[in-house]
């Protein structure tokens, strides 16, 4: 059964031409996509706890980290399924689960934007 995280990497694969990097051994479940010309992070895949994310469960459960506009952030993380960035800069980061809450579309879209902003 293909996950949310599978259908981001294949995405990324063949619209960016970018292959998840996992550059820390101790955490394999961790993947980054860097943009190609600039090197710079545009999406964070970890998988954690549902708790590190506020939630009143030990379940573990992929996330997206994207870079995103500032305002675009305060709005999305008043839904479900959008927190402030896990583990990165909350005013330029959002986190997204990959749960099936938010659709695969949107998180595409939100892709494609971190993409855009990390190109230069």
């Amino acid at each position: 059964m293909r996950t949310q995280r599978d259908e981001i990497f294949e995405y990324a694969r063949d619209y960016f031409g970018t292959s998840p990097d996992h550059p820390w051994q101790s955490d394999p479940e961790y993947a980054v996509l860097r943009h190609e010309k600039s090197k710079k992070w545009y999406g964070l895949i970890m998988r954690i706890s549902r708790r590190k994310l506020g939630l009143d469960s030990d379940d573990m459960t992929d996330v997206l980290n994207v870079k995103c506009e500032p305002g675009l952030i305060g709005s999305l993380t008043m839904r479900g399924g959008f927190f402030p960035a896990y583990h990165m800069s909350k005013e330029h980061w959002l986190t997204v689960m990959l749960d099936g809450t938010v659709p695969t579309d949107e998180i595409i879209g939100l892709l494609r934007l971190s993409y855009e902003m990390t190109e230069g």
